[in-house]
């Protein structure tokens, strides 16, 4: 998945190089600049929507081995989205300060393979689904407009709390054990993106990291949590703004 995260953030890089010289050569002939005095308010304020895909960074607990039964596990990554309200404060014409509270929807999944006998394994596909709070705080640094388009670039940290945490969930059927995960979690997230100046608003694509750093995970003694030392989120996001 990150392979395929940096591709897409190498192309955009390579398009900033190239768009701002040919909105530059269209503004030489003519092309009307809109909002000309956008830069100039100190805040600004719009939404944004988003896609996101997450999974899980996995450290097993080294003394679960394979004597213990377990072969494998995986995290696969799920897709969700995420909307949510930008507030922006502008400390020059080319940093701005952005508070973006929003509601997350994400879908991950653990996939572990157990020796069952001899010569059977059995597989189980645990999913952990989170509907978030973020409380993201951004740091934006962005390049000189030229014509109606300039890029930037983001770095910050996120707080966040699960809804849908299932912490409490007492667990007793081995078919119906789930992998509980803590309430609260933090991030740090830097990424990318590009903003155009249409007629009415301002419009932005971006593309966005998150890497979690507290432990997640809930130890409750379960075949699927024993073999964890710990979970970390990850997520990838991909967001279009709407900024008046």
């Amino acid at each position: 998945m990150s392979r395929h995260f940096f591709k897409i953030l190498c192309l955009l890089i390579c398009a900033a190089a190239v768009m701002p010289a040919a909105a530059q050569k269209k503004q030489k002939y003519g092309k009307v600049k809109n909002l000309p005095r956008f830069d100039e308010r100190r805040y600004h304020f719009g939404f944004m929507l988003g896609y996101n895909v997450a999974d899980f960074y996995i450290d097993r607990t080294p003394e679960y081995n394979f004597e213990n039964g377990l072969l494998a596990v995986n995290t696969t990554n799920q897709p969700g989205f995420n909307l949510g309200i930008i507030t922006s404060l502008n400390v020059t014409k080319n940093i701005s300060l952005r508070f973006l509270p929003t509601l997350t929807f994400q879908d991950r999944e653990l996939i572990y393979r157990f020796q069952m006998g001899a010569d059977s394994t059995r597989t189980f596909a645990k999913r952990v689904e989170s509907t978030f709070i973020d409380f993201p705080l951004n740091v934006k640094l962005r390049t000189d407009r030229v014509g109606n388009f300039a890029a930037y670039a983001v770095a910050g940290g996120r707080f966040a709390i699960d809804m849908q945490s299932q912490r409490d969930v007492v667990n007793v059927l081995l078919e119906e054990q789930i992998v509980k995960t803590e309430r609260n979690d933090w991030s740090l997230e830097f990424g990318g993106g590009f903003d155009f100046f249409l007629k009415y608003f301002k419009f932005g694509i971006e593309l966005k990291m998150l890497v979690g750093q507290p432990n997640m995970l809930i130890d409750d003694g379960t075949p699927f949590s024993a073999p964890l030392n710990s979970l970390r989120t990850r997520a990838f996001m991909i967001s279009f703004t709407f900024e008046g």
